[in-house]
């Protein structure tokens, strides 16, 4: 059970909705997997109250107080694109109310695509082509996680801001006990001798870095309606989001359709798509172990980074 009680849950709500005629409806969503989340009913009106971990949680360098990046990010998506994207209604960092951050927005339409509505998925995947090839035309000046929560400094170039994320990742794995300061020193070490792989002219854009079915809503009417969960965000090279849609299965001939562009099949390109897939699987090592408290399960993703390093670079 989430430490919060009903008063404090609808104290969050009131404090956006002060003028409420009856007390909020709560229901908890069941498939979150970072924060803890609400359906709310107020006055008719649906919203999503979403509440961030605490703090003395295991993170990944990235994804502590990732929440305060949301706003800003839902802001110029809703004003820059047209994907369906929430409206956020009210962000806390106060802990005045909860011991935590939180924020509440409107509930868009749909459910899950995870959840197996009836839709035809490539028609969803189509759409979320579409959908982040707007996302990848915002740029920004500098490289990496640059929203509030700021977990790194930005960088001048992508392949500096890369390097920075590798080790901080590496560092992450090694603090739950899965990598030693030898292994540590080896990962590091293959990057930086194909680190020129990385050092190209690629405009800083924003990346969603957590598309996956359970992230993609299908409206009433079959089609894609909505995207959410923005909280992992970056800015830099879409070909690391691409493997992030290669890991969910989510990079498949409609999706291509969608978002209209060719994919870099290049020595070069294959090079960088190892790391970034091993960016994304590494990541489980400190989830699992840390937050899911699996250490056998963590120890499986370590031995499939071990596996894909050996296969591709000896």
């Amino acid at each position: 059970m989430a430490p919060f009680t009903r008063e404090q849950l609808e104290a969050c709500v009131r404090h956006a909705r002060p003028n409420l005629d009856a007390g909020p409806v709560l229901e908890r969503i069941g498939t979150g997997k970072f924060n803890t989340s609400y359906f709310v009913e107020a006055d008719g009106e649906a919203l999503v109250l979403r509440i961030a971990p605490s703090r003395d949680a295991v993170f990944c360098f990235y994804e502590r107080d990732m929440m305060k990046q949301e706003p800003g990010l839902h802001a110029v998506l809703r004003e820059r694109t047209d994907v369906p994207v929430a409206e956020v209604v009210a962000f806390d960092d106060s802990h005045a109310i909860l011991p935590r951050d939180w924020l509440l927005m409107e509930r868009l339409p749909g459910v899950p695509l995870s959840d197996g509505p009836p839709c035809d998925a490539d028609r969803i995947l189509e759409a979320t082509g579409r959908c982040l090839a707007q996302v990848h035309g915002i740029t920004a000046e500098a490289y990496g996680y640059l929203g509030a929560h700021r977990p790194m400094q930005p960088q001048e170039t992508w392949a500096e801001a890369f390097r920075v994320m590798w080790t901080s990742l590496l560092a992450d794995c090694a603090g739950v006990g899965h990598y030693d300061a030898a292994e540590v020193a080896r990962l590091t070490r293959l990057l930086d001798e194909r680190l020129e792989a990385f050092d190209r002219p690629v405009p800083a854009r924003l990346l969603h870095m957590d598309i996956w079915s359970q992230n993609l809503l299908v409206g009433p009417d079959g089609g894609l309606s909505g995207i959410v969960d923005w909280d992992r965000a970056l800015w830099g090279d879409p070909e690391i989001e691409f493997a992030v849609l290669d890991y969910c299965g989510i990079s498949r001939p409609a999706f291509w359709r969608g978002y209209g562009r060719e994919r870099d099949t290049s020595s070069q390109a294959r090079v960088r798509g190892v790391f970034y897939f091993l960016y994304e699987l590494q990541k489980y090592i400190v989830i699992r172990h840390g937050r899911s408290g699996d250490p056998s399960a963590a120890a499986r993703y370590k031995r499939e980074a071990m596996r894909i390093v050996q296969e591709a670079f000896g």
